[in-house]
């Protein structure tokens, strides 16, 4: 199998990445393993789509290290659809939401045009299109979400604020990875209209309840066409806990990990949401829950299968690179 990654940018590609651990175990089962930066895609005079990848050197890696490395190392080779079994689109939009705007949606232009062409492209990059910010999470049954406004009305805010108990959380429709996330209380409350405000440079402004639980951190975990991963008895799952003084659990905002309790509620909500991910193509998704209730629907490239694997010292990424096997089989038959 041909299998092509697409990522942000390849050089700031890291060994703690999900797509790393994808990448490397689908080269240690013996797949031709592709690197694409969304800067690098092309549509090409002979009306294929591709571009300029890095392809992974055809030789054992010891660590994720030195396999990121070489990837890095790689000279960048051209290659099109009629090359390649799959994509995986790995690239987050809103990582590019300030400094290159131009790359926010390439890689879901780009791979629907490969979709066209018969290639299957992982997640789907039609319903990602829809994705591409928070309102696709209103599409998910109420009783799995939080009480949510979203507005650039600041009227609107103030009185979703009086109405939860003075406590709401803010961040802008689109972005991820924690990014401008805000908790509104009675000491915060003073500077409501400045957040707003800066909030909606960017757009709207989401404001959800303040769920109690929140203190405790969240559970992140993954589907795959919307089942958990489960190897072993273990669910590809952690729990988050924010460092003191923060409000966001995200890792690389300073948070800690560490092994996540499935309880009957989390089941009750992957009962719920599954079905839908699967019919919209989202055939790698990260869930993150708060208590009983689904906070966000991560679609774009979600993290976190790095710090499940090594907690549980489970390989949660061979599923995924045999589901992939599976779709090309079908595919093909």
């Amino acid at each position: 199998m041909k299998i092509a990654f697409v990522v942000n940018q390849v050089r700031k590609e890291t060994p703690g990445y999900t797509t790393t651990g994808l990448a490397l175990q689908a080269h240690k089962m013996g797949h031709e393993v592709y690197y694409i930066g969304v800067g690098d895609l092309a549509y090409l005079a002979n009306e294929q789509m591709g571009g300029m990848a890095r392809k992974v050197p055809d030789r054992q890696f010891r660590s994720t290290e030195t396999f990121v490395e070489a990837i890095k190392d790689a000279e960048k080779v051209k290659i099109q659809t009629s090359n390649l079994d799959a994509i995986l689109l790995r690239n987050d939009p809103s990582a590019d939401l300030e400094k290159r705007p131009w790359a926010q949606n390439a890689g879901i232009v780009f791979g629907q045009l490969a979709q066209k062409q018969g290639i299957i492209v992982l997640n789907d990059p039609t319903t990602l299109s829809q994705a591409s910010n928070k309102m696709y999470f209103q599409y998910f049954p109420k009783e799995v979400r939080p009480e949510t406004i979203i507005t650039r009305n600041i009227a609107d805010i103030e009185a979703f604020y009086k109405a939860n108990g003075n406590k709401i959380i803010l961040k802008p429709l689109q972005g991820s990875g924690g990014r401008n996330v805000f908790i509104i209380n009675k000491q915060e409350a003073k500077n409501l209209n400045q957040i707003v405000e800066a909030i909606c440079r960017d757009g709207f402004v989401v404001a959800q309840e303040y769920l109690p639980a929140a203190h405790k951190g969240d559970i992140r975990l993954f589907l795959l066409d919307g089942e958990p991963i489960v190897v072993n008895g273990h669910y590809a799952a952690i729990h988050r806990q924010q460092k003191k003084g923060e409000i966001r659990s995200n890792i690389h905002q300073g948070g800690s990990a560490g092994k996540a309790r499935i309880t009957k509620r989390i089941k009750e909500i992957i009962d719920l949401v599954g079905p839908k991910l699967k019919a919209d193509g989202m055939f790698l998704t990260g869930l993150d829950i708060v208590g009983d209730k689904l906070m966000e629907v991560n679609v774009f490239s979600p993290g976190g299968l790095v710090h499940a694997s090594e907690l549980y010292d489970e390989d949660f990424y061979t599923p995924v690179i045999e589901a992939i096997e599976r779709k090309v089989k079908l595919a093909n038959s």
